[in-house]
């Protein structure tokens, strides 16, 4: 069984106005992963992810294969646990 992680994760390129947000909350909840997405001012996406790294990085390659979505640049850096949480929503 694989430990639950938590990355924070910014995403550059079309990923704004694209649907990411709603696409990540979805995709998360699938794969029961916890946390949080948002859209920075500068245009790219700031997430905090939680969960098994393996789906976590499926969902990113959910995010990636979506057909309006466009990521140019992902990083990524592990943070420490939110305990108590339970859900993944839109900041």
């Amino acid at each position: 069984m694989s430990e639950k992680i938590r990355q924070q994760i910014r995403f550059t390129g079309r990923v704004q106005g694209v649907g990411f947000r709603y696409t990540a909350q979805y995709t998360a909840s699938a794969f029961g992963l916890t946390g949080w997405v948002y859209n920075d001012y500068d245009g790219s996406v700031l997430m905090e992810i939680q969960g098994k790294e393996a789906s976590i990085k499926k969902m990113i390659e959910r995010l990636d294969s979506d057909r309006f979505i466009r990521i140019d640049n992902i990083e990524k850096k592990v943070i420490p646990l939110e305990e108590h949480e339970v859900s993944f929503y839109i900041r």
